[in-house]
C-alpha cells in the first residue's frame, strides 16, 4: 500500500503509488516531479540566509507560500510535513484524500437507511425508510416494511363490474414489499341472480334502485379491508355494454346515481369522473386490461427485464378481443414497418417502469353467441331466398344445418333483417347431417368474417380491421385464449397447450357425432360426453375458434396455443388489470379526511 513516500525499486528508482493512476483533475498531461534542473531550498539555511538576500521575499521558506510561520508547534509541524514532501508528493497526497472523499459521497447517497440514520435521508415520502405495519391487520407475512417510502406497506382496491346479467366486486389486497405490488388475496361477491337479471341495466328508470343494488357488495369491502386503511382503499365502478342499450340519458342518470351514492354513503375514495370512476368501459380497455391481468400474473411484467410478453385472445359472447405486443424489424427493402402505424388500434402504456406499444382491437358481433347468431341467420336466409321469394314453407321442416352434430337438433330464433316479408324473427329447428359436417360448417363460419371487406390500411385480418402480420411480428411469444375458448375446450379434455392443428382434429372429432364411434375417446373425461350431448352447437363453436384463429386472425395452423381461466389460481380478466393502476394516486383519487366528532 502506497503510503504517499516514494519506494525506491532494485535500482534506485522511483515508483508511483497506485493513488497516482487515479487522476481528479481535468489536465491529462504528465505530473512534474522533483526538478533536476532547478536548485532546491536548503532548509538548514533557515531565515538567516534569507534575510541576506535584500531581493528575497520574507516568507520564501516557510511551509505555506505567502503566510509566514506563527511560531506555534502546530504550525512547526505542519511545516516539517510539507517541507519533506517533493511536489509529486503531494500530489498524490491530495488526490488520495479526493478518493477517499469521493468514495464517502458514493456510500452516503447509496444508502438511504444509513442517510436516514444520520438524519439526511433527503426522502420526501410520507413513510421514511419504507411503511411498517402498526398492528396486525395492515401487515403481511411477505416482509416487514415497504420497499418505498411513497408507498404503505399494505393496499386494497375495489372494482366493481357492472354487467349487464349481474354486478360484481373484487377486493384486492396487495403488498409493497418490492417494485412491483404483490397481490395476496382477493374477495370475490356477486348480486344475487333475479328473473330479467340483477344489473344495473335491469333497473332502467330506477336509478336510485340501481345504486342501492350495489350495496352488498360494498357491505363484503366493509367487512374484509381493515379500518385504518378504509380512507386509503380506491373504488371504481365499469359496466359493459349492456348499460349503453339503456340510452344516454337513463344510463347517465344510474351512473350518477351510483357515483353520488358511493361518495356519500362509504369511507372509500371513489376514482374521480375525469379518470373514469364510474363509466361505461370501452372494448379496447377491456381488452387491455386482461392482457395487463394476464402478463402481470405471468410475472411478465411489472419488473425491469425487458421480458418478452404473451398475447391474449378473448372470446365473450357479443364480442372477441386481441391484444399483444407486436416487434417490428423494418428493413430499408421494402420489409416490415420500423413502427406499428398509428389509429384506433395503436395502445400506448407505462407498467412497472416500461413502455409498451400494443396493437389491440374489439370485435362486436363476433362474439361466440353472436356467432352462432350468424351461422344460423346465413343457413336459414340461404334456404328461405331473397326478399319476396322467400319461401316459409322451408322451415316448418327441419333445416340441415352443417354446424349441428349428426343425429341431434336444435331449435333456434333466427334474427331477419328489418323489413323482411317473414317478420322480425323466424323459429327454425336446425337438425345435424347423417354424417360430419365440420368442413362445410368451418366454410361458412369463415364466410361470417368478411375477409374480403375492404382493407384501407393494410395487412388487414378480417372484417377489413388492420392487424401485423402474427407470424412476423409475433411469432415465438405465448398466446393465451380465454373465456369461451377455455369453456368449450377444456371441458372436452385438452391441455394447457396445444396447435390449432390439434384443436382441428379435435373439431372433427365431436362433428362427426355420437353414433360413429369418435365420441368414445371422451368417456376418459369426466363430464365430457354429456357435455356434448347437452350442447347441439358445440361443433358450430369449435369451427368458429378454428376459423377465427386460423383464417381470421391468420394464425398458422402448427401455433402453440394456451388456455387458461386462471394463472396462479388468480382470475382472469379484465378487472385485476383495471385495478393495478389504482394504487397510484395519480389515477384520479385523494384519500378521505376523517370527521373527528366531539
Amino acid at each position: 500500500m502506497s503510503s504517499g513516500v516514494d519506494v525506491g525499486g532494485p535500482r534506485g528508482e522511483s515508483h508511483p503509488g497506485i493513488w497516482s493512476y487515479f487522476s481528479f483533475g481535468s489536465s491529462s498531461a504528465p505530473r512534474r516531479r522533483t526538478s533536476v534542473s532547478l536548485p532546491h531550498s536548503n532548509s538548514s539555511a533557515g531565515p538567516s540566509a534569507s534575510a541576506s538576500d535584500p531581493f528575497e521575499k520574507p516568507d520564501r521558506h516557510s511551509g505555506y507560500p505567502g503566510r509566514a510561520s506563527n511560531g506555534t508547534a502546530a504550525g512547526f509541524m505542519k511545516d516539517l510535513k510539507f517541507a519533506g514532501m517533493n511536489q509529486g508528493q503531494r500530489s498524490r497526497y491530495l488526490k488520495a484524500c479526493g478518493l477517499l472523499f469521493f468514495v464517502f459521497l458514493v456510500f452516503f447517497f447509496f444508502a438511504p437507511g444509513e442517510r436516514a440514520r444520520l438524519g439526511f435521508s433527503g426522502d420526501n415520502g410520507k413513510w421514511p425508510g419504507g411503511d411498517v405495519a402498526s398492528d396486525p391487520s395492515v401487515s403481511t407475512d411477505r416482509c416487514t416494511k415497504s420497499s418505498s417510502s411513497h408507498k404503505p406497506l399494505v393496499q386494497y382496491a375495489l372494482m366493481i363490474d357492472a354487467g349487464s346479467t349481474g354486478s360484481r366486486i373484487h377486493v384486492y389486497r396487495f403488498n409493497n414489499c418490492g417494485e412491483t405490488p404483490e397481490l395476496e388475496d382477493e374477495i370475490f361477491e356477486q348480486t344475487a341472480k333475479k328473473e330479467g337479471g340483477s344489473g344495473l341495466s335491469s333497473y332502467k328508470e330506477d336509478a336510485e334502485g340501481a345504486a342501492m343494488s350495489l350495496d352488498p357488495l360494498m357491505e363484503v369491502a366493509m367487512q374484509h379491508v381493515p379500518d385504518k386503511l378504509k380512507p386509503c382503499t380506491p373504488v371504481a365502478v365499469k359496466a359493459t355494454a349492456g348499460l349503453r342499450k339503456l340510452g344516454p340519458e337513463l344510463s347517465d342518470r344510474i351512473l350518477e346515481a351510483v357515483r353520488t351514492r358511493l361518495e356519500t354513503k362509504y369511507p372509500f375514495p371513489l376514482v374521480s369522473a375525469e379518470k373514469g370512476g364510474v363509466e361505461v368501459m370501452e372494448g379496447r380497455d377491456e381488452g387491455v386490461y386482461a392482457w395487463i391481468t394476464a402478463n402481470y400474473l405471468l410475472g411478465k411484467i411489472g419488473g425491469p427485464d425487458d421480458t418478452p410478453t404473451a398475447a391474449v385472445f378473448d372470446l365473450g359472447g357479443g364480442s372477441t378481443q386481441i391484444v399483444f405486443q407486436p416487434t417490428f424489424k423494418g428493413a430499408a427493402d421494402g420489409g416490415l414497418p420500423e413502427k406499428l402505424a398509428d389509429g384506433d388500434h395503436k395502445y400506448e402504456l407505462s407498467f412497472g417502469g416500461r413502455d409498451f406499444t400494443l396493437y389491440q382491437h374489439s370485435y362486436l358481433g363476433y362474439g361466440l353467441m353472436a356467432a352462432r347468431e350468424n351461422l344460423h341467420k346465413l343457413v336459414a336466409t340461404t334456404l328461405l331466398g331473397e326478399g319476396s321469394n322467400a319461401d316459409a314453407a322451408k322451415l316448418r321442416r327441419p333445416v340441415l344445418n352443417p354446424c349441428i352434430a349428426p343425429g341431434m337438433w336444435r331449435e333456434v330464433e333466427v334474427e331477419l333483417d328489418e323489413g323482411h316479408p317473414l317478420g322480425p324473427s323466424v323459429k327454425v329447428n336446425m337438425t345435424g347431417p347423417t354424417e360430419d359436417g365440420s368442413l362445410t360448417c368451418r366454410a361458412l363460419a369463415e364466410k361470417t368474417l368478411q375477409k374480403d371487406a375492404e382493407c384501407k390500411l393494410h395487412p388487414c385480418a378480417f372484417n377489413g380491421v388492420h392487424q401485423p402480420s402474427l407470424a412476423k411480428t409475433f411469432a415465438r411469444e405465448d398466446v393465451y385464449l380465454f373465456s369461451y375458448f377455455y369453456d368449450r375446450t377444456s371441458v372436452l379434455g385438452m391441455p394447457e397447450s396445444f396447435s390449432l392443428a390439434e384443436l382441428g382434429e379435435l373439431t372433427k372429432r365431436v362433428c362427426r357425432g355420437e353414433k360413429s364411434g369418435a365420441w368414445d375417446v371422451f368417456g376418459a373425461v369426466d363430464g365430457a360426453v354429456d357435455e356434448l350431448k347437452d350442447r347441439p352447437e358445440t361443433c358450430l363453436d369449435l369451427n368458429f375458434m378454428m376459423a377465427l384463429l386460423h383464417t381470421g386472425y391468420e394464425m398458422p395452423i402448427d401455433r402453440e396455443v394456451k388456455i387458461a381461466k386462471k394463472i396462479k389460481g388468480r382470475e382472469l380478466g379484465w378487472c385485476l388489470g383495471a385495478s393495478l393502476p389504482l394504487l397510484n394516486q395519480e389515477s384520479g383519487w385523494q384519500c378521505k379526511i376523517r370527521e373527528v366528532t366531539k
